[in-house]
C-alpha cells in the first residue's frame, strides 16, 4: 500500500484519539517498517491491519468501526489533496463512476507499483449503482467509509446497502448506492 494511506492513518489517530495513541500503537505493533512512513512509500498492507488491531485494542472500539471512520476521513483528506478530481463532477454516482475509469488511471500514473482495489458497475435504474469492490486485501470496511465519505461531500441523500460476497473477509463485497427520494428524505 501507499505510503499516504498510512501517514494518514496515523494523522486521523493523533487527531481523534490523541499523539499518545498513535505513539503506542506504532510501539507496540513491531512493524517492519518501524512505523516510519513516507506518503510515497510502498509497505506491506499488514502493517495497516495490525496497528488498526492494536488501535481497537486500546480504544475497545471495533476493527470495522474503525476502518470505516478512517475511510470517511482519508476521503475528506483526498478532496483536500486532488481537488481535481472533484472538478466537472455532478454528484456521488459521477464521482464514484469515475474512480476505475479516471482516478485510478492517474494514480497509476504517478504509482506504477500501486496496487488498487477494483470495482465492477451495475446500473439497475438511475437512482441505483452498484458496485463491486474486490481487492487482495481485506479492507471492504474501509472502502465503506470511503463511500460514507463521498455522500457527506457530496451531501445527497442515498443509502449504502453492503452484501460481503467471499466469506466475510474483507477482499470482495457488492455496494448497492440507492437515492432517497426527497421527500422521504425530509421526513
Amino acid at each position: 500500500m501507499k505510503g499516504m494511506v498510512f501517514t494518514e492513518f496515523l494523522e486521523m489517530v493523533e487527531d481523534k484519539f490523541g499523539w499518545e495513541i498513535a505513539e503506542d500503537i506504532v510501539d507496540e505493533s513491531d512493524l517492519p517498517s518501524g512505523g516510519a512512513y513516507t506518503s510515497v512509500g510502498t509497505y506491506d498492507h499488514n502493517e495497516m491491519v495490525t496497528m488498526v488491531v492494536a488501535l481497537s485494542e486500546k480504544t475497545g472500539l471495533d476493527i470495522p468501526t474503525l476502518l470505516k471512520a478512517y475511510g470517511k476521513h482519508l476521503f475528506g483528506r483526498f478532496n483536500a489533496l486532488y481537488s481535481t478530481f472533484f472538478e466537472d463532477v455532478s454528484g456521488t454516482f459521477d464521482f464514484l463512476k469515475s474512480i476505475d475509469q479516471y482516478i485510478h488511471v492517474e494514480v497509476r500514473k504517478l504509482y506504477p507499483d500501486a496496487e488498487l482495489p477494483k470495482f465492477d458497475y451495475e446500473y439497475p435504474n438511475d437512482e441505483t449503482l452498484v458496485m463491486i469492490y474486490s481487492s487482495k486485501r481485506p479492507f471492504a470496511d474501509f472502502a465503506e467509509g470511503l463511500l460514507m465519505g463521498c455522500l457527506e461531500h457530496f451531501g445527497e441523500s442515498i443509502e449504502i446497502h453492503r452484501e460481503d460476497l467471499n466469506e466475510a473477509n474483507g477482499t470482495e463485497a457488492k455496494f448497492t448506492l440507492v437515492k432517497v427520494p426527497e421527500s422521504v428524505a425530509a421526513d
